[in-house]
């Protein structure tokens, strides 16, 4: 009895940590397991980042969020996600997102890139008409207190239920931007 007690608690045990990868795995993974930051590598980029452009602040907050499932590729992974405040010269407020539900983020986290290491998020803001891109950043110091950031837009088209058709979508967030932790 002992010994298929053992047997079945190993058993469990393997299967559960048969089924978890790290981060920066780049073979395909199979589906309900677990792309986990074994190496803890997403906390350095938790926190408001700071930027200037075009006569705008852009405040960007990242937040590491774990064991979250992806419908798409069919498996849980920790990632990132993002939410942002834009100010004008002013002061005044352009675009905030910062209180919107950690499970409804307008930027998250992909994984890291195997070409260069650098970090890959997408963007999805139903707020300008579905404008979408992609963001990749990475630190530029060994101190890890700034971050590049370079966003790729979609091809996003405009159509005339869109409340911008007339005057085109504002630039919510900057291109490319050397982002300062706060």
């Amino acid at each position: 009895m002992k010994n298929l007690f053992l047997f079945i608690l190993l058993y469990i045990s393997f299967s559960c940590n048969a089924q978890v990868y790290p981060l920066r795995t780049f073979t395909q993974i199979p589906e309900n397991a677990y792309l986990k930051d074994t190496n803890n590598e997403l906390p350095a980029y938790e926190g408001i980042w700071k930027g200037t452009w075009n006569n705008k602040t852009v405040y960007i907050t990242f937040k590491k969020v774990i064991n979250k499932y992806n419908e798409n590729l069919k498996y849980y992974k920790d990632n990132l996600i993002g939410k942002f405040k834009v100010l004008d010269s002013n002061e005044n407020t352009l675009f905030d997102n910062t209180n919107l539900s950690d499970d409804n983020p307008k930027i998250w986290g992909g994984k890291f890139r195997k070409i260069d290491d650098k970090y890959s998020l997408v963007y999805l803001d139903s707020d300008l008409c579905n404008t979408s891109g992609n963001i990749i950043i990475n630190f530029t110091d060994s101190s890890k207190t700034k971050l590049n950031w370079k966003l790729t837009l979609g091809s996003n088209m405009i159509t005339t239920d869109c409340q911008y058709y007339n005057t085109g979508i504002p630039e919510a967030l900057p291109k490319e931007i050397i982002l300062i932790k706060q």
